[in-house]
């Protein structure tokens, strides 16, 4: 997919040789890992990156006291099924065809759960993943079925009516029940389960990498009166970046449609409403987190287990008239990151560029587990900046998805973000300057840095990606898959979800 795509480094160990412990038996033991995944989560709204947000996130702030935070990290593509791919493989959507939220991810793809099983970890995954197809891709065992059906059922050109529309906004507040906390307390009960079953079998050898995938909080903007109520005489702030309709970008424009937001009731009244329930939903993560660590700690294994929190992209919110994700604005590609093992490392901030793609060769070099650096790789390990040292600065971002007609691409490097398409205006940011991304700077005369800078970026994208070629690819994707759509869905259908194994005789 790329032209003169530059091969991945092997990791810099220097004298960072893997963690270890000695286990109750007298040998050496791997750190545990517990890999807690949001869905949705805009990193710029949280207290970690914003002392003056009204989101109540204790256990997050807490986890952030023990952790390297990480202020600028992002998505590979800001959509969830692309994202998550991408993370788990450490490679950005093309080289793995992850275009919108109905590809399949092949199953010769190594993840992170293949590299860390391979190296003696009980790879377990409870909660959302969004798989298409195969429902493993290396995890040993996994707790609970996703929430979203496994198939080819919607791709781009066959819009769900319940997928990210309007009414999710139009009737937030408070709820009893939904799907997605039916969904997130199965996730965090298997989950809590599993954590105490290790803890049953101290005399193990074998350490576990527990990903717990919540999928809060995600729209539709409703959530638990008991969260609801937390922000009750609260102040909700409404989005700082109101722009016109007609003076958005085309992109933005196309995502207005598409979401059905160009509509005139979207009231005041209806905006704060939805952002006090997604702010209750980042709280219900917030308490999720707070269980699993309890658990860790009551159990005594708190002591040997890394810890990351992170998120598969987050939401507009109403920013700049636009919700949920699908944009490179800072609202819908950053996420926060947060990586702890005080035995390891000191708690720092880290401000340089990194990205979700980076979490497979850090937890690789962490445990020591063998990458064959033949293989496409874009990710590069953090743990150089785990301890304090310096590394890569550049992030890269695809989106194929939602409101695209081609290609929309990112590079963020420094302050610097640049967003190009081949039939859109280019956009360049300095976000040092310019954090709400009010100022497009490639429409900016007779400034010769900025010239400079702005040439550079389109020269490396052109360079980087073959727009038509990528293009051309998409839409075969896409044909091939509604091909095997339209017959699949013809008489019997087999669906793809997972079914869980649980022998209740062994419980």
């Amino acid at each position: 997919m790329y032209k003169n795509a530059p091969s991945p480094p092997p990791p810099v160990n220097g004298a960072n040789t893997p963690p270890t412990s000695v286990s109750s038996s007298g040998q050496e033991r791997k750190p545990n890992i517990l890999f807690i995944l949001a869905d949705q989560i805009a990193a710029p709204l949280l207290r970690v990156h914003d002392k003056e947000s009204r989101i109540k996130t204790p256990h997050i702030d807490a986890l952030a006291e023990k952790s390297a935070v990480f202020t600028s990290a992002y998505c590979p593509s800001p959509l969830c099924a692309p994202s998550r791919a991408s993370l788990v493989t450490g490679q950005l959507p093309t080289r793995i065809n992850a275009f919108d939220n109905a590809s399949a991810l092949s199953v010769e793809e190594p993840t992170y759960a293949h590299y860390l099983r391979g190296n003696g970890y009980h790879t377990v995954l409870a909660g959302k993943m969004h798989f298409v197809g195969d429902q493993l891709h290396g995890y040993e065992e996994r707790l609970t079925s996703d929430i979203y059906p496994g198939d080819f059922g919607w791709y781009p050109d066959r819009r769900l009516e319940w997928y990210h529309n309007s009414s999710s906004i139009l009737q937030a507040g408070p709820c009893i029940r939904s799907n997605q906390l039916d969904f997130d307390e199965e996730v965090m009960y298997k989950a809590t389960r599993y954590l105490y079953s290790a803890a049953r079998n101290p005399e193990s050898d074998r350490p576990f990498c527990l990903t717990v995938s919540l999928t809060h909080p995600h729209d539709p903007y409703t959530i638990h009166s008991e969260y609801w109520d937390r922000y009750e005489g609260e102040e909700i702030p409404m989005p700082q970046v109101s722009i016109p309709k007609e003076e958005q970008d085309p992109h933005s424009k196309r995502l207005q449609h598409v979401c059905d937001l160009e509509r005139d009731d979207i009231t005041d009244e209806a905006i704060s409403r939805a952002r006090r329930a997604y702010f209750g939903a980042v709280s219900y993560v917030d308490d999720n987190v707070g269980k699993l660590l309890k658990v860790l700690k009551e159990c005594k294994m708190d002591d040997n287990t890394i810890v990351i929190f992170s998120a598969d992209h987050g939401d507009m919110l109403g920013e700049r008239g636009l919700w949920y994700k699908m944009s490179w604005f800072e609202g819908s590609a950053r996420v926060p990151l947060l990586i702890s093992y005080p035995q390891q490392w000191a708690p720092r901030t880290i401000s340089q560029n990194v990205s979700t793609l980076d979490i497979l060769p850090t937890l690789a070099e962490l445990t020591g587990a063998e990458i064959d650096y033949r293989l496409p790789l874009d990710g590069n390990s953090l743990v150089p900046q785990l301890h304090g040292q310096s590394g890569v600065d550049t992030v890269y971002g695809e989106y194929m998805g939602e409101g695209t007609i081609a290609p929309l691409m990112m590079i963020k490097r420094g302050p610097w973000k640049f967003v190009t398409c081949p039939t859109d205006p280019p956009q360049l940011f300095n976000l040092e300057k310019d954090p709400k991304e009010l100022q497009n700077l490639m429409t900016v005369r007779d400034n010769f840095e900025v010239e400079a800078i702005a040439e550079k970026f389109t020269k490396e994208a052109s360079e980087r990606w073959n727009m038509k070629q990528i293009t051309d690819t998409v839409l075969r994707s896409q044909r091939k898959r509604t091909a095997c759509w339209n017959a699949l869905t013809q008489g019997r259908f087999e669906s793809w979800d997972y079914q869980p194994k649980e022998d209740a005789g062994q419980q």
